[in-house]
């Protein structure tokens, strides 16, 4: 049985499984998927990884009406696991799980690769050549190791089957979300052509340059996208300045910075001398981000939702901080956006965006589209 590596874990083939979830000594999937969704946050906490174990029972060991072979998996796993490890099913009747909680961190290509020897040894004591053939055996190590330069998500969605089972849930939102974000994309950009053309003459007779600013964003679950604003700042500009003040920000050591609002000032750039004169009033107003409804007709983005970040700014993240980008599509305008902007630190921003996923609704995003206006006119916290 050889391991092959794949973006989102290490994966043996093939393996099987038993059935008869009912088995008291294995976890059922609705309390199992939960110990994932804690350990994920207790792993936020402590920064230490865990492991989890798929073991996939093909169709005939699924299908055995005796647990014997069921026993025999469960015990050959028992001794492969520590007392604080969790069993149980991943998918009832097909798919038994293993939650090697807290591993020790080191190379990460041999935790995996120790686990895997020790699992298959002990089932290939316990099983039957032919048992063993028909099982097909999955690791997945959390946090991921993400990577924005391919076109896949990095982020593995078998370690977030409550991110999934709660998408199922909305799927009638969902719809009606999407279909928002259509409807109202697409009357604003018809409504703002005019204003489309005026900023576009403006930006091209004060500097030299495109009219739109290309830039790569990371959207949800960590899948980046080309991102669309009107250029606010001259060519060939250093972003140094700004990398290094978003790392500051994220570890909460930044400092507000002076604005011409009501004097609070702001945790953000705001003498830059990159940007233009036109462009200091684009950002200003707010009306620099008017392309993006272009990324939300495309489903690239939403009206509603977390800002998206740039690479590096994720690269900085702290690992509780991905949440914002796994549990919610990015958005024009949000919670952020309406209730606290720039004035507020980073933390308590990415809890505004975890707010937002978990108490979403479409008279929620209406209401914060109500808001929207307001915010801009009063320009609290933009700059």
């Amino acid at each position: 049985m050889k391991a092959r590596r794949s973006s989102n874990g290490i994966t043996l083939s093939p393996i099987s499984g038993a059935s008869s979830s009912g088995d008291p000594d294995i976890l059922n999937a609705e309390s199992f998927r939960r110990m994932i969704a804690l350990e994920r946050k207790r792993s936020e906490r402590s920064r230490k990884p865990f492991m989890l174990l798929l073991l996939d029972m093909g169709e005939q060991l699924s299908s055995e009406k005796n647990g014997e072979t069921l026993g025999k998996i469960l015990s050959a796993l028992s001794l492969s696991s520590r007392e604080t490890d969790f069993t149980g099913w991943y998918a009832n009747d097909c798919v038994i799980g293993v939650l090697f909680t807290e591993i020790a961190i080191g190379d990460s290509s041999s935790i995996p690769s120790t686990i895997i020897a020790r699992v298959t040894g002990t089932l290939r004591i316990n099983l039957t050549s032919e048992q063993f053939k028909e099982l097909s055996i999955s690791f997945h190590v959390f946090p991921e190791d993400w990577d924005h330069e391919g076109d896949q998500r990095p982020s593995n969605p078998t370690l977030y089957p409550d991110l999934s089972q709660r998408e199922d849930a909305r799927k009638l939102f969902r719809v009606m979300k999407r279909v928002m974000d259509i409807l109202g994309s697409a009357l604003a950009l018809v409504l703002f052509l005019p204003v489309f053309l005026l900023i576009a003459f403006a930006i091209k007779a004060t500097s030299k340059g495109p009219v739109f600013f290309r830039q790569r964003r990371i959207g949800q679950h960590g899948k980046s996208f080309v991102f669309l604003k009107f250029r606010s700042m001259y060519l060939n500009n250093d972003a140094a300045v700004h990398k290094a003040y978003v790392q500051q920000l994220i570890a909460g050591k930044a400092d507000k910075q002076p604005s011409s609002g009501n004097g609070e000032g702001v945790y953000k750039l705001t003498k830059d001398s990159r940007i233009t004169r036109v462009g200091s009033f684009l950002r200003k107003t707010s009306m620099d981000e008017l392309p993006q409804f272009i990324n939300v007709l495309k489903g690239e983005m939403s009206l509603v939702g977390p800002r998206p970040p740039v690479p590096y700014e994720v690269e900085a993240y702290d690992i509780w901080h991905r949440r914002r980008l796994l549990e919610a599509k990015p958005g024009i305008t949000g919670l952020w956006q309406v209730g606290g902007r720039s004035r507020v630190k980073f933390d308590d921003m990415v809890r505004l965006d975890l707010q937002y996923a978990r108490t979403w609704s479409p008279w929620m995003d209406i209401k914060i589209l109500a808001r929207t206006p307001g915010a801009v006119v009063l320009g609290n916290g933009a700059h």
